[in-house]
């Protein structure tokens, strides 16, 4: 596609999206890495709450919850969701269709452990989006699991990662006078190439 250069140029939408973040993390004061997940519940409502995103690997997006939390329960029983990245100091936005998998594994146990001690022992202690009586409730769960579980705690067995296998990336920038330019990377399933066009602002 001749006039898909600058910011938009290259074969791998996942290489895109990496440099477009990395640049995001030099300007945005808080959180680059905030993704507006969407689910939906059995039902077929919608739900979307901000996620912090961990990784883009190569294939996929990872980021990672609690799974007994709502948006685990919707992100198992549907299978698929989507998100948008959105970068107001960039004026600009990367919006990603697809199906998830949980990330249980050694994976998990690294990111697990890479965290504060204090988010370490959060995990343990918060039962995610259920009823809390109040923040001192919080606090003194805070204080039994780190009697429990000490200064090196395993990773929950109910806290883990999701990872986001795409058939649809949106790369988004602002352009004068509403005349944005819009690229849709697109395919049938994961093991099909990506069709690639221009949109309409």
């Amino acid at each position: 596609m001749s006039d898909r250069t600058g910011i938009f140029a290259g074969d791998d939408p996942f290489a895109i999206a990496r440099a477009w973040l990395a640049e995001a993390e030099a300007s945005e004061p808080n959180d680059p890495n905030a993704i507006a997940l969407s689910t939906v519940d059995a039902g077929g409502l919608p739900n979307t709450r901000m996620v912090l995103l961990k990784e883009i690997e190569d294939a996929g997006f990872v980021f990672y919850t609690n799974y007994g939390s709502a948006k685990a329960r919707e992100l198992d029983q549907a299978g698929k969701a989507a998100f948008v990245m959105h970068w107001k100091s960039l004026r600009r936005q990367v919006r990603v269709r697809g199906s998830v998998s949980r990330e249980e594994g050694p994976k998990a146990d690294a990111y697990y452990a890479s965290r504060s001690l204090k988010s370490r022992l959060g995990a343990w202690a918060s039962r995610q989006s259920q009823p809390l009586a109040s923040r001192a409730a919080l606090m003194a769960e805070v204080a039994r699991v780190t009697a429990r579980h000490g200064p090196n705690p395993a990773r929950p067995p109910f806290w883990g990662g999701y990872r986001l296998v795409p058939v649809e990336i949106e790369f988004w920038a602002d352009g004068a006078f509403r005349l944005h330019d819009r690229f849709v990377w697109r395919r049938a399933d994961v093991e099909s190439p990506w069709q690639i066009e221009r949109l309409s602002p």
